[in-house]
């Protein structure tokens, strides 16, 4: 390639292929970089998706990157490769509000446990990523930053919580993003925006650092994960952020197999398009439908079935999250210092009596129990992130029976990969998500590999 043709793919180009066109010296750190920033001042106007930008400290920090690597020096896999990170997390000399008002001139002075990683490994910080406050809505949007917009449709919402992450990386502006999912906020954003992500098994990637924090009971539903445009570039960066750090105690050191090695000859397939709480719609089924035939044709078995229990996942997941009737919630509230909050559902939050507590804590584990027993005989579960294509602002929250088809992983703990399988008849994305049994990321991914060959590529959006 010619230096002026790599220019021109910068934006497309996979984290991969960043990396080795940087470390080969066919184009530097700094170029690379500034190609990313130009592509924000560009785009970022009409989607309010990066809330900060470290345009100085991002070319500081390139620079010092093609030095090292004149010299001979790598930092890692990621050396001289720019991202950006949802705003929820911790990053040391940049404000990280969370979206709340209570922070919204807070600069850490310590990166969160995945940012240290990966700078670790070589990765520069461009900016920061819209999300709703504490993460806790489908739409991203918040009274520090309003809105942000989804790069398909500007009336239409990105989702959430990861919104601001999907919309920047689906539009050029960032190789990869990383994000949390409490409920579907990795899956939703990526299935809104056309991309990918991976939601890892509970326990794979710290959470220290997150404003969300680990611990109590609903401690397992919350994994971090990377955003990205292509399968290839998750099973890139997840090795990077995995393992104990130490600190989150619920954080296993559990090994991390690489999709490479698994045979998609040998996977048995179950997949549906009605979990028993709110039907697909016809476009978002044919999706399912298309990825289960991609699957098929690369020789999985695969058969029409869903969990048995799997109907119950709505209620299960909104009893648990107002049990204790808001209480945790306004605890992030004091220690942010917000008086002003955006989170409509907090009001109407009632803490529960103790019995009915018990009785809804053990109705999660049957269900856990139920959809665990459906995985002895099957390697992936296919079906809708969600019920619809992108929404309008503010319709998010209008039926939240939609979203269960995420949260239903978020019960179980298990790994999730969405990708895009297909698009509705006014030109929004529609995802997949491909679940594995517990600690198989490795079979996830390449499943989702798998689907994304067979599909082929989807029009990227036109702003």
């Amino acid at each position: 390639f010619l230096k002026g043709d790599i220019m021109k793919e910068i934006p497309e180009m996979s984290v991969r292929g960043l990396a080795q066109v940087i470390r080969a010296g066919e184009i530097s750190s700094v170029e690379v970089t500034e190609a990313f920033l130009r592509r924000i001042r560009e785009v970022n106007p009409k989607l309010n998706a990066v809330v900060q930008v470290c345009a100085d400290a991002a070319l500081s920090e390139a620079a010092r990157a093609d030095r090292a690597l004149a010299k001979g020096e790598c930092f890692g896999p990621l050396h001289g490769v720019p991202m950006t990170l949802k705003d929820s997390f911790d990053s040391a000399g940049v404000v990280s509000a969370g979206g709340t008002l209570g922070r919204k001139d807070f600069v850490p002075v310590k990166d969160a446990t995945v940012l240290s990683r990966l700078r670790k490994n070589g990765a520069i910080l461009l900016g920061k990523t819209n999300t709703p406050e504490f993460t806790l809505m489908y739409e991203t949007d918040n009274l520090v930053y309003g809105r942000t917009n989804n790069p398909y449709d500007l009336e239409c919402s990105p989702g959430g919580s990861s919104g601001g992450a999907a919309a920047i990386v689906a539009s050029g502006g960032s190789p990869f993003d990383v994000g949390s999912d409490y409920g579907g906020s990795l899956r939703y954003p990526a299935h809104c925006c056309g991309i990918t992500s991976i939601k890892p098994t509970s326990g794979r990637v710290p959470r220290t650092g997150h404003i969300l924090p680990f611990g109590g009971v609903l401690d397992s539903f919350q994994q971090v994960g990377p955003v990205a445009k292509r399968v290839e570039d998750l099973e890139y960066i997840l090795p990077l952020i995995t393992g104990p750090d130490w600190i989150d105690p619920s954080i296993v050191p559990m090994s991390l197999g690489e999709s490479k090695n698994v045979d998609i000859r040998t996977l048995r397939v179950a997949f549906h398009t009605d979990n028993g709480v709110l039907p697909a719609s016809e476009e978002t089924a044919a999706a399912v439908h298309a990825a289960a035939k991609a699957l098929e044709n690369a020789g999985a078995l695969v058969e029409e079935a869903r969990p048995k229990g799997m109907e119950d996942s709505y209620e299960i997941m909104m009893g648990l999250l107002s049990a204790d009737g808001g209480a945790s919630i306004r605890r992030l509230l004091r220690e942010s210092g917000t008086e002003r909050h955006s989170i409509p559902w907090l009001g109407l939050a009632s803490p529960m009596e103790s019995a009915a507590f018990d009785a809804l804590v053990m109705g999660w584990y049957g269900f856990r129990s139920s959809m665990l027993s459906f995985l002895e005989n099957r390697d992936v579960i296919l079906s809708p992130v969600n019920a619809l294509p992108a929404l309008p602002h503010g319709a998010v929250r209008d039926d939240l029976r939609a979203f269960s088809y995420t949260m239903a992983y978020n019960l179980t703990g298990w790994p999730v990969t969405g990708v895009r399988a297909g698009t509705s008849s006014s030109g929004l994305p529609i995802g997949v998500q491909i679940v594995a049994r517990p600690w198989r990321e490795d079979v996830s991914l390449a499943a989702a590999a798998c689907v994304e060959r067979g599909l082929g590529a989807f029009p990227p959006p036109a702003i």
